[in-house]
């Protein structure tokens, strides 16, 4: 069976200046109505972890340039005798696992919206590590900014095996180049407000299967 052609980059206005347009106003309104929710965080990590407060990793961004992806912190700096780090599942704790649940450690990404590394929607950032394991098809997410959520969030998150996730962020870049675009961020915007309340109360799709956090990316 023959692999479908990667689509290729968005064109339009909405997939260029109209989709940033809409990522700095709903950044900055975020930013003002949730700064006590951001602040409360901050001050909850400080006491229970300690510093540093935030989480900060190199990521790829549109076109594979790398980008500063912000956290707040939600594992504990515990090593073993020879001083390498404790596996996740044992790093994270009761209040690591509430943060990821509720999304609430995502929160600082908002700055990176505003300063145009990523946007509300779209495939999420990846590590620098995976640019050479993509096949042809599954590196035309590269084509677009990274989101916050995006259309392999919303069917599934980290519980979707690698392929078919992949496979969602290039559907994604498909359809923002059409005249749907903005159609499908607001679906995905709403139904992402629906989702992280559930996985807030059942913990769903958080991590994969046998996994304390995101499964490594293995082609």
């Amino acid at each position: 069976m023959a692999v479908p052609r990667p689509p290729e980059a968005p064109r339009g206005w909405y997939a260029g200046p109209g989709k940033r347009a809409c990522d700095v106003l709903a950044a900055a309104l975020l930013l003002v109505l949730l700064a006590p929710v951001m602040i409360a965080v901050w001050v909850a990590v400080r006491l229970v972890l300690g510093p540093p407060t935030l989480y900060e990793e190199e990521r790829a961004g549109r076109g594979g340039q790398p980008i500063r992806m912000l956290k707040f912190r939600s594992m504990r700096q515990a090593t073993d005798a020879e001083g390498r780090p404790l596996p996740d599942a044992e790093r994270l704790g009761a209040f690591g696992v509430f943060l990821r649940r509720t999304s609430l450690d995502e929160l600082p990404q908002l700055f990176s919206v505003l300063r145009g590394d990523m946007s509300m929607v779209g495939p999420r950032p990846l590590p620098l590590r995976y640019l050479p394991r993509y096949d042809e098809r599954q590196a035309a997410r590269l084509l677009v900014r990274p989101g916050l959520t995006g259309w392999a969030q919303i069917h599934g998150r980290n519980a979707v095996d690698w392929p078919r996730r992949l496979e969602y962020d290039v559907e994604y870049v498909a359809r923002l180049g059409g005249g749907r675009g903005p159609f499908t961020d607001l679906w995905i915007v709403c139904v992402t407000v629906f989702q992280v309340l559930w996985q807030g109360l059942t913990g769903r799709g958080i991590v994969g299967p046998g996994s304390a956090t995101m499964q490594e990316f293995q082609p």
